[in-house]
């Protein structure tokens, strides 16, 4: 292995998903005004000075526009790029897909656009959980019911997955557990401790807000 492809599996990315219709909320839900700026400035806030990467994955050119009027990317430690979904209206998992063969690292953390109460200490929490015998860190809340628990969109996932997820959508299967039940997977209880529940709250419909 070169020593820049050595480089590179230390690199630390995040991908933000930003592709879905928005149809509970009525209208983009990243561009939305919350606290005074757009919902997803928050989470690029949190993540600045965090990781090394960031892709912010659109689902059209137009919203690619959208988000470059009120995003300067020099305003960011890290590098930042918006890529267009390869496959549109299917839900997050060719986002995902996308995603993740875009990064230079080896493993994303995936985050959904409409989740600003991610802290710093759960970035770094979770990118310390990664582990090379898997292919994703997936968060839990039941002991009991690990994957119907789990939190799927705030999980880090592998690149070397894309062709898993390649093989599911072409069978038509877009459900993400889906997918974790495909890969080798590490689960990460949520304790309020070490991980805490209100880092989850996302805001799908405008009583939310």
């Amino acid at each position: 292995m070169s020593n820049e492809n050595k480089n590179n599996e230390n690199i630390k990315s995040c991908i933000i998903l930003c592709g879905g219709k928005s149809s509970r909320m009525g209208r983009d839900k990243g561009s939305m005004i919350i606290q005074d700026k757009p919902m997803i400035k928050h989470i690029l806030s949190t993540l600045n000075h965090q990781i090394d990467e960031v892709i912010i994955l659109l689902n059209d050119q137009t919203r690619i526009e959208k988000y470059g009027e009120f995003i300067n990317p020099n305003d960011y430690a890290y590098t930042l790029k918006f890529v267009e979904d390869k496959i549109k209206n299917k839900g997050p998992m060719p986002g995902i897909m996308t995603g993740l063969s875009n990064i230079k690292g080896k493993y994303s953390l995936i985050l959904p656009c409409d989740s600003p109460y991610v802290t710093k200490n759960y970035i770094n929490t979770i990118f310390k959980e990664i582990d090379e015998n898997f292919d994703a860190v997936v968060p839990y809340h039941d002991p009991e019911m690990k994957l119907k628990t789990s939190e799927p969109l705030h999980s880090i996932y592998s690149r070397d997955i894309v062709e898993t997820i390649e093989n599911l959508i072409n069978d038509d299967v877009l459900h993400i557990k889906g997918l974790i039940e495909k890969i080798d997977t590490k689960f990460v209880l949520i304790d309020n401790k070490k991980i805490e529940k209100k880092e989850f709250r996302n805001l799908n419909r405008p009583s939310d807000i």
